[in-house]
């Protein structure tokens, strides 16, 4: 078909294809607007059970509406409610060999690391100083944010005394020679495969392709549909520093035990949440009156070595931990001696932050016209000192890796000095009682003042039970289940629901689906489909095989990378915030690339909608892609633009929110970056009957479809 058509005939084409979308920008400005006409007439039955599989999951499978007469739609409804009581054999089976779904955040850290981690082995490895290990990261822009980082980071003191072992060797990037790097890239190359390392994008590669395939083939849609709403709700951004190495457990041990559990439960689990302290830094929360990380024994050690003096146990321990010679610790004590703490920088007070304050009472709980103020985020923010990660960025864990010892934890000294448990893991929730302010709050108007980590535990109990939190949750549901615009009336009585049983999630749904607004006919097909709905949506009506994989790609153009909303709001789930003529552009892109089998890793069979003639295969398809819904304006529509050239499918590299940026370590060659681990989708060439598929990425991309 390539070259049959002018440019001019294919802008043409696109003019038509607008066109003929046109009805989702009037839903965009008013959801209910175009369904007001049918207000009168009820939905028959076949249109409820559409209704409840679009609303409740991810939309019909060939099958599933007679499946779901053969149980009953109350039936059904209840089954969904209650996911353990469902088989998903077929969904486990998916995402069966992903390994970071079942690995602990250390385990995490210590076969994905850092690439500075990486490189700080290979400085080491060579007597390299800290500004020969700036050399090796080319690329990076905060190198020296990302040192200082270190350096102040006790659990990285290992690391901070081998990189001034060597200063007198402190070259700039130039003095490198081709030979040099060439040496360091095979040494890097060496520690992936010698530890059979994985590179970060792989973490979110794999997280990622296990919602769309849970979301494609889990039996438990509404499930999948609740752990979609939460990751939202309780939103973290991969890109930040440590937390993609933090989302599997957070997806695994957070969000999905919870989606259907009780909300308490669940905000205190976020409250706890590694990935969430992390995202909104209150793992560095500490009262400014608090005892620090400088215990006395540390402090007495540094002395030690800044006076010229080290006892023989001390020195074996660093000699064996760090490889240094006998006469490069008595270099490092030198230095220290010649440049004591009063002649060093001062490094930055550590404080009390307000980013989690804000954000668990303005999107978590009470929204913001909850009745909180300023004072109260204040107040919150005391309660919630001390909630902390044990070895944060994963620096000890990593380094132990590099170094040989898989199965040690170095530092347990440092840790006690610190105040944490030697067998804590790290990336692991820990409660530092010397960080904590120990003081009576008063939130809301209660009385805050149980001591240590109950402080916080109270806080949890008292924006959980509180009526302003009920009402916002309710609205957030009736949104996400019913429309844009959800009556007061219906907020209300769910909201009444949510209260009364404390927070259960199950009772809050019951009485959101058994409302008369739910299967209100002007809310049937009135809301727009995000792009990961529309994505599953997909897939599952044309029965594809996916491995969730390069098909992120496409989902990240459509606007939707997961985990990739940078703010703490998470992504919207109203039509104005995802209708627009860019974002339309980009949903025919997918519907297209689909139907034709471009994309890699993806295949759709389309044989049965064959048929004589064009006209044939377009009411077969919609038939079974529209359940033979479809308007007579879009169905006109779509037989003109049969007889025009599709819009040539393009797609661009997408971002993987990384900033794991340096040259050398990402360029290895099993654990190497981007080049390896989050490549952008490559289309295929399109294969099938270029006639059907036709058809099909048309009808996919019709206001019909992209409607649920």
């Amino acid at each position: 078909m390539k070259g049959k058509f002018s440019s001019v005939q294919k802008t043409t084409a696109f003019l038509m294809l607008l066109a003929m979308f046109t009805p989702l920008f009037s839903i965009g400005a008013n959801a209910q607007a175009m369904m007001q006409k049918t207000k009168a007439k009820p939905l028959t039955e076949n249109q409820k059970i559409l209704h409840v599989l679009n609303r409740l999951g991810f939309g019909a499978r060939s099958g599933d509406i007679e499946k779901v007469k053969a149980v009953g739609l109350n039936k059904y409804i209840e089954q969904q409610l209650n996911p353990s009581s469902i088989t998903d054999s077929a969904a486990e089976a998916k995402v069966r060999d992903l390994d970071v779904l079942k690995m602990s955040n250390e385990e995490i850290f210590a076969k994905y690391p850092s690439p500075q981690a990486v490189l700080q082995a290979v400085a080491e490895q060579n007597d390299l100083g800290r500004k020969d290990l700036k050399g090796l990261r080319e690329k990076n822009k905060n190198v020296q944010k990302t040192a200082e980082a270190m350096s102040a980071d006790k659990t990285a003191m290992k690391g901070e005394m081998s990189n001034g072992k060597m200063a007198d060797k402190n070259k700039d990037i130039n003095e490198f020679s081709p030979a040099e790097r060439q040496k360091y890239q095979q040494q890097v190359n060496e520690l992936y495969r010698k530890y059979e390392l994985g590179r970060p994008q792989q973490i979110t590669q794999q997280l990622n392709a296990s919602r769309i395939l849970r979301a494609v083939y889990s039996e438990r849609q509404l499930n999948e549909a609740m752990v979609d709403f939460w990751t939202n709700h309780f939103n973290v951004f991969a890109g930040k520093a440590a937390t993609r190495w933090l989302l599997p457990a957070y997806d695994r041990d957070v969000i999905r035990p919870n989606a259907l559990g009780n909300f308490k439960d669940l905000l205190l689990a976020t409250a706890k949440s590694p990935a969430m302290l992390f995202y909104l830094d209150n793992y560095q929360s500490v009262s400014p009156d608090a005892q620090t990380n400088n215990g006395r024994r540390g402090n007495r050690q540094m002395r030690q070595m800044q006076n010229g003096q080290m006892n023989p146990r001390m020195r074996e321990r660093m000699k064996q931990r760090t490889g240094m010679s006998d006469a490069q610790i008595d270099e490092r004590m030198k230095q220290m001696g010649d440049n004591p703490p009063s002649k060093q920088p001062k490094k930055q007070q550590r404080g009390i932050n307000e980013n989690y304050a804000r954000e668990v009472m303005e999107l978590h709980t009470l929204g913001v016209e909850g009745g909180y103020t300023q004072k109260d985020i204040q107040e919150v923010a005391r309660a919630f000192t001390g909630w902390t990660i044990v070895d944060p960025r994963g620096y000890r864990r990593s380094f132990a890796k590099l170094n040989g010892m898989e199965n040690a934890r170095p530092g347990n000294r440092l840790m006690r000095q610190m105040g944490l448990p030697e067998d804590a893991e790290s990336g692991s929730f820990y409660f530092n009682e010397r960080w904590h302010d120990s003081g009576e709050k008063t939130i809301l108007g209660q009385r805050v003042n149980e001591g240590g980590m109950k402080d916080g535990l109270k806080v949890v109990d008292i924006l959980a039970n509180h009526p302003s939190t009920a009402k916002f949750i309710a609205r957030k549901l009736a949104v996400k289940f019913v429309s844009d615009n959800p009556s007061e009336a219906l907020v209300s009585r769910v909201a009444d629901a949510f209260y009364k049983s404390k927070g259960d999630i199950k009772t809050t749904l019951r009485a959101l689906f058994a409302d008369k607004e739910f299967f209100a006919a002007e809310n049937y097909r009135a809301k727009i489909k995000t792009p990961f709905e529309v994505v599953v949506s997909a897939v599952r009506t044309l029965g594809a095989d996916t491995n969730g994989r390069q098909i992120q790609a496409m989902l990240a153009k459509m606007g939707e990378q997961l985990y990739g909303f940078q703010a703490p709001t998470g992504y919207p789930d109203t039509a104005e915030d995802w209708v627009n003529t860019g974002a339309l552009l980009e949903r025919l892109n997918f519907a297209i690339a689909l139907s034709s089998n471009r994309i890699p890793g993806t295949r759709v069979d389309l044989k049965k909608f064959e048929a004589k003639g064009k006209s044939q295969i377009l009411d077969q398809a919609v038939a079974v892609v529209l359940d033979g819904e479809i308007s007579g304006n879009t169905k006109a529509s779509l037989l003109k633009q049969l007889e025009q050239p599709l819009p040539e499918v393009k797609i661009a590299n997408v971002s993987d929110n990384t900033d794991d940026t340096e040259d050398i370590a990402m360029n290895a060659g099993q654990g190497g970056g981007r080049r390896g681990g989050a490549q952008p989708a490559r289309l295929l060439a399109p294969s099938g009957n270029a006639e059907v598929f036709k058809v099909v990425g048309l009808i996919l991309g019709t206001p019909e479809f992209q409607r649920q």
